[in-house]
């Protein structure tokens, strides 16, 4: 890792700087800077663009310019580091512009190539808008499968993580129509060990339980109202349980959320996005963290996106950013123990 016998700090991602992300990390810092155990992290952004932002929005934070990440431990109790990258355009809050999505992508680049080499823990990215991305070149559904190809094409899950639940939508960033279609015995099969295997090493579940959603309603009653529960989840859930994972379902999307039903599984695999993150968001809007599971690296994320419409207005909560970055230091010092460094 760092070689010095502390961990090396994390990588934060600008994200759009149109959007809130320099704003939550700003205040991330402030909220943490003074908690001895609280882990240190630097932003990947222009020094000079987060200064000017800070004075705008009327949080006094000092920031300090490093040359390289494993620079920012040391400054960080005393100012926020920035690892400085270019931004060429001037910055509008709430108002993207493609000619800076080429730094949105590099400062991701950054961070990972950081990451792999054990200068940086982990990657936390702040939100992108991919819009804005698109227009520029970028041929990627989000975050999750651009860090998945950096990675060199392994198979990824996206996690939603809060004290109250955790969620993997088996499909993710693709039209419902098509994401039906992806709905697959080899599908499930595949999630659910990965989640199974996330639960066990980077949040230290010995035998973790799972629960599987169904696609209809009601899980298909019996088949009458839809067969991929009879055709397709449940003879997985089968070959799963005979490898000797805790798992149940098909459950009803509709009655596996509440208390008493979260209660019984260490996380729930749906079958599409809304069906997962609806929930989450319902209970924890500003807590929740997105991690992408199945990474040789720890990436994780705020569960909210640009925000541009508070963009740059001093009201941004940073709440979930905080939360990312606590799970991204505790994710990468369990597999930094497991490593036995």
């Amino acid at each position: 890792m760092s070689g010095r016998g502390e961990a090396p700090p994390l990588a934060v991602t600008m994200g759009d700087p149109a959007g809130v992300g320099g704003e939550i990390a700003l205040k991330a810092w402030l909220a943490t800077r003074g908690d001895a155990d609280a882990p240190p992290f630097f932003l990947i952004d222009s020094p000079d663009r987060i200064a000017a932002l800070a004075r705008s929005v009327g949080i006094d934070v000092p920031v300090r310019s490093v040359a390289a990440a494993r620079e920012a431990s040391a400054v960080f109790r005393s100012a926020l580091p920035v690892l400085a990258i270019d931004v060429p355009r001037p910055v509008v809050p709430g108002r993207p512009d493609r000619g800076n999505a080429a730094s949105v992508v590099a400062a991701i680049d950054r961070a990972v190539a950081l990451s792999v080499a054990g200068d940086a823990a982990g990657v936390v990215t702040n939100p992108i808008h991919k819009e804005s991305l698109y227009a520029a070149g970028f041929r990627h559904p989000g975050h999750t499968e651009y860090l998945a190809e950096l990675a060199g094409g392994v198979p990824v899950e996206m996690m939603l993580a809060s004290p109250q639940l955790r969620v993997v939508p088996m499909t993710i960033h693709e039209p419902l129509r098509e994401a039906i279609g992806h709905v697959t015995v080899e599908a499930v099969l595949g999630c659910v060990r990965r989640t199974a295997k996330a639960l066990r090493e980077d949040f230290g579940v010995v035998r973790p339980r799972i629960a599987v959603a169904g696609l209809n309603p009601h899980a298909g009653e019996g088949g009458t109202i839809g067969r991929e529960e009879v055709e397709i989840i449940a003879p997985a859930i089968a070959t799963l349980r005979a490898e000797g994972l805790d798992v149940a379902g098909p459950l009803p999307g509709d009655s596996m959320f509440h208390a008493e039903a979260r209660a019984g599984y260490d996380a729930a695999v749906c079958m599409y996005h809304d069906q997962a993150l609806i929930p989450i968001k319902t209970l924890d809007f500003h807590g929740a963290v997105n991690v992408t599971i199945g990474l040789p690296f720890v990436r994780t994320s705020p569960d909210h996106g640009t925000a541009f419409g508070i963009a740059g207005t001093g009201r941004a909560d940073p709440a979930s950013l905080i939360a990312a970055i606590a799970l991204g230091a505790e994710i990468a010092r369990r597999r930094a123990d497991a490593a036995g460094n």
